[in-house]
């Protein structure tokens, strides 16, 4: 069955359509033509997008800043906090009692062994040692007639002149006197001994406290209140407290040379003083878990105070020849440490161990060789293979060593 369209449309339709077009202005008829070919020119765009689709674009490679990694020898140090002791400290009290006359130093002074320091009224004890010495003169007289006494009546006994009684009586008479001497000497000995109890002297090489009894007053013998307080500050020792994990290492550098302690001391030659560990405490604390270790320090500038809170650094440990990198070049992983190594100007990841962490630099083991340029700034950005701009920055090492280009 065929059909067909009515003969008058037929005629009507196709005869309307040359009408229309002449009647159209030359204006319309080019606006139609610019639009029929851009649909032209996009219809063939995106066949041709169909048939050929373009290549993904490359990101940019990104920028890191790398650190070198090196040998070296690292002291593995632990650090903690350490007080100041004085190494001996006297309180100066007065042996004899008087009125104190004078001292002789200054509060603050650094005073030495054997310095006079203050002088008790000495006229008293000067004046009991001459009533000493008097009596024992006396009595030393009445020895010596005593004597001759004992001799004559000892001979005048072997002829029977005269009774053994008084001869006993006359020898019991010279032991006597004898006797009486040795305990005048003796109290002379006394009254020079109180005597020199009135100067005071340091007993040691220190520096002097304020004084506690002005010169004026009256000190008492052995009293409660010392008249000053001398500390010996040169050398003087630091205490500090380590973990007692660290035991068998303490022990091991001990037998191997001795374990060294350094106190940060700006302006000292290298920044800091150090001294050998000379004291290791013989328990363990049940309360903090820790040992007790003393260093001696010379102290030559005095900068040290008993008292004083200082940081201290133990040296625990020597690693020769360890590889080591700067500490941002170390990233921690959910069950691994790694380290992004650049090479041929992209990323390679490589899973090391931390030896030692010093805050700065880390030793570690792992697939690093020394002059390997380690990512330390950019990391987090990257993923293995990705392609790198690099920029050194501070590190290990801040020379690129030939060959790690």
């Amino acid at each position: 069955m065929n059909f067909r369209f009515p003969e008058s449309f037929q005629t009507s339709t196709i005869q309307g359509v040359p009408d229309r077009i002449r009647r159209a202005t030359s204006r319309q008829r080019l606006i139609g033509g610019i639009v029929l070919a851009v649909l032209a020119v996009l219809l063939v765009w995106w066949v041709i997008g169909l048939l050929f689709p373009a290549a993904p674009k490359k990101p940019p490679p990104e920028p890191v800043v790398v650190g070198i990694a090196a040998r070296r020898n690292i002291t593995v140090v632990d650090h903690t906090i350490g007080n100041v002791l004085a190494d001996n400290t006297v309180q100066l009290t007065a042996q004899v009692q008087g009125k104190l006359l004078t001292a002789y130093f200054t509060e603050g002074q650094i005073v030495h062994a054997g310095q006079l320091l203050f002088l008790i009224d000495p006229k008293p004890f000067q004046a009991a040692l001459e009533q000493a010495r008097a009596q024992l003169a006396k009595d030393q007289a009445q020895l010596v007639s005593l004597t001759n006494d004992e001799k004559r009546f000892t001979a005048l006994a072997a002829q029977g002149a005269v009774s053994s009684q008084q001869r006993d009586q006359a020898v019991a008479a010279a032991k006597g006197a004898a006797a009486s001497v040795q305990s005048d000497k003796a109290a002379v000995d006394m009254a020079q001994l109180n005597l020199g109890y009135t100067q005071i002297r340091s007993p040691i090489n220190g520096k002097t406290g304020p004084i506690l009894i002005q010169p004026g007053n009256l000190v008492s013998a052995n009293g409660a209140n010392p008249l000053v307080v001398i500390t010996q500050i040169q050398p003087i020792k630091v205490s500090f407290f380590l973990p007692q994990n660290d035991l068998p290492r303490i022990q091991a550098q001990m037998a191997a040379g001795g374990l060294d302690a350094v106190i940060p001391m700006p302006g000292a030659p290298g920044g800091s003083e150090k001294a050998k560990v000379d004291f290791v405490g013989n328990t363990v604390s049940a309360q903090t878990g820790t040992i007790e270790l003393r260093a001696t320090f010379a102290n030559t500038d005095l900068r040290l105070v008993p008292g004083q809170t200082v940081d201290v650094g133990a040296t625990m440990q020597k690693l020769p020849n360890a590889l080591v990198v700067p500490h941002n070049a170390v990233n921690v992983g959910p069950d691994k440490s790694y380290v992004y190594v650049v090479q041929a100007d992209k990323a390679a990841m490589r899973t090391v161990s931390v030896i030692y962490d010093d805050g700065t630099d880390e030793a570690i083991k792992g697939d690093i060789k020394p002059g390997d340029k380690v990512v330390t700034e950019g990391q987090l950005r990257l993923a293995p293979g990705d392609a790198v701009t690099t920029k050194l920055g501070s590190g290990v090492d801040s020379q690129i060593p030939p060959g790690a280009q």
